[in-house]
């Protein structure tokens, strides 16, 4: 007798199931996960690597693999600003211009040795720089290509020497107003920038031909 009324006790304290909850659950599970068009879309540079440099490279050099081909594997922009050592608020515009121009958040560069002469302390900001890869990488190196060098006063196309040796190649630019993410009317001063890429090539001839099919204007001489 005490066995039954236990058991009627148990069946009473048992919260009835919601089947609106279950349903919820199940097409929470069931529902697909929405992938927007930009993020499914490859950058532009990116698949005309594949589709013009990459035939391209492999019929120049003769490569019998792809795997060969070289790549770019990131570009990193520097600005140095010696100014800073007297004016550090210059060091606050140039990481806002650097992430108009890039996308991403600069890093902050800073002296590592003292120098009487130029009144400069060991830890001192001097500059700020961006490290870009991927996606990014393509997107900036397209724009960069099509938009900002055209819009350099008196534009002939690039110099062929800027090599490293090991394939690697820098472009100095006296003003970063070229990019149009830059207001003009909202800088505080003109400021150069280097442009480096760094590529898998293992001459300065791979590294040039590798930009070149790219699309980057070298100049004939």
């Amino acid at each position: 007798m005490a066995d039954q009324t236990t058991e009627k006790t148990d069946k009473k304290d048992k919260k009835p199931r919601d089947p609106k909850k279950g349903r919820d659950a199940a097409s929470a599970r069931e529902k697909p996960k929405v992938v927007s068009e930009s993020a499914a879309v490859p950058p532009r540079f990116a698949e005309k690597y594949k589709a013009t440099a990459v035939p391209s490279l492999l019929k120049q050099f003769g490569y019998s693999n792809p795997n060969q081909v070289p790549r770019l594997q990131k570009i990193v922009v520097n600005m140095g600003l010696g100014q800073a050592v007297t004016n550090p608020k210059i060091i606050d515009s140039a990481v806002e211009e650097l992430r108009a121009i890039t996308g991403q958040k600069p890093v902050v560069t800073r002296s590592k040795k003292a120098i009487a002469s130029f009144k400069l302390r060991a830890g001192l900001p001097i500059g700020a720089m961006v490290t870009l890869r991927r996606d990014r990488m393509w997107e900036f190196l397209d724009r960069f290509i099509t938009i900002a060098l055209p819009r350099m006063r008196d534009f002939r196309g690039v110099s062929r020497r800027a090599f490293d040796g090991l394939g690697n190649y820098t472009i100095g630019l006296k003003e970063q107003i070229i990019f149009p993410e830059i207001d003009y009317d909202r800088i505080d001063v003109i400021k150069g920038l280097n442009v480096s890429f760094v590529t898998s090539a293992r001459t300065d001839e791979e590294g040039r031909a590798l930009l070149h099919h790219m699309g980057m204007p070298f100049r004939a001489t």
